[in-house]
């Protein structure tokens, strides 16, 4: 399993004002590794104030495999951006792996986002002048402080790349860049995998292959958000959330329960 969660969480307890929550309070022994209070992002265009986050409340527990879901422009990469410290809310609270995000220095934003959380980006976001064995390799360089885990080429054989270990970002086809942004991101074991599209230049037998892959990252405890906007998708996750206009408007399992990867057709 490529996974190693390592950050000692502690617990906490929220609640959202957009939904009702209570069926989502946490088990007593659960880990909470993700908690959003209030959370606002506002940005200000001129004399125009938008709003793409508005009064978010969230609570996630390891291992909990959750699906954001929402058409373009309701607020989900934002949403994504503040549980990874790549923006800063406007107001309200973020604490993840029991580290309050929220006001914290430069220094431990750096170390949070090296040690507790990992990226899929949409736009992959490889270094061009590095082959995806090397690319795989500067994240596990840059998160581990040990040997231990898997290596580069091993991440590489499970997305089903490898034999592209040697092959520049160039050399490659859309689809498999994203895998090798995936290969990276699975890399570095980190506690919490945020993924923003991870399926969306990926044919369907990949898009499969790459959802059971993340699926095993989080029975093997790693919590995983992942952000789509394929409702098909959903039906595979632990529970959804759902957004509109930047507000949590649904917070629940799957409608019919979770099912089987192999069963999605999109």
């Amino acid at each position: 399993m490529l996974s190693h969660p390592r950050s000692s969480l502690r617990q906490v307890t929220s609640s959202t004002d957009v939904v009702d929550n209570s069926d989502r309070t946490p088990p007593a022994d659960a880990e909470v590794v993700i908690d959003l209070r209030n959370v606002t992002r506002s940005y200000h265009l001129g004399e125009t104030t938008v709003t793409a986050l508005s009064n978010a409340n969230l609570v996630v527990t390891a291992g909990e495999f959750v699906v954001v879901l929402g058409p373009s422009g309701c607020g989900k990469t934002t949403l994504l951006n503040m549980i990874g410290a790549l923006d800063i809310p406007t107001s309200g609270e973020v604490t993840v792996a029991g580290e309050r995000i929220t006001g914290a220095s430069r220094r431990d934003l750096f170390r949070y986002r090296r040690r507790t959380v990992s990226f899929v980006f949409q736009t992959f976001n490889l270094f061009p002048a590095l082959t995806a064995g090397e690319n795989v390799q500067f994240a596990i360089d840059v998160a581990r402080q040990d040997a231990a885990g898997p290596t580069a080429a091993e991440v590489l054989g499970e997305v089903g790349l490898g034999e592209r270990v040697d092959h520049f970002p160039h050399q490659l086809s859309g689809g498999e860049q994203q895998r090798v942004a995936i290969a990276r991101a699975l890399a570095t074991g980190n506690p919490v995998l945020l993924a923003d599209e991870p399926t969306g230049e990926l044919d369907f037998r990949t898009g499969v292959a790459i959802l059971e892959l993340l699926r095993r990252q989080a029975q093997a405890g790693t919590t995983v958000i992942m952000v789509t906007h394929n409702r098909e998708i959903s039906r595979a996750a632990d529970r959804v959330i759902e957004l509109s206009s930047g507000e949590i408007v649904s917070d629940a399992p799957p409608a019919g329960g979770r099912v089987e990867i192999d069963t999605l057709h999109w």
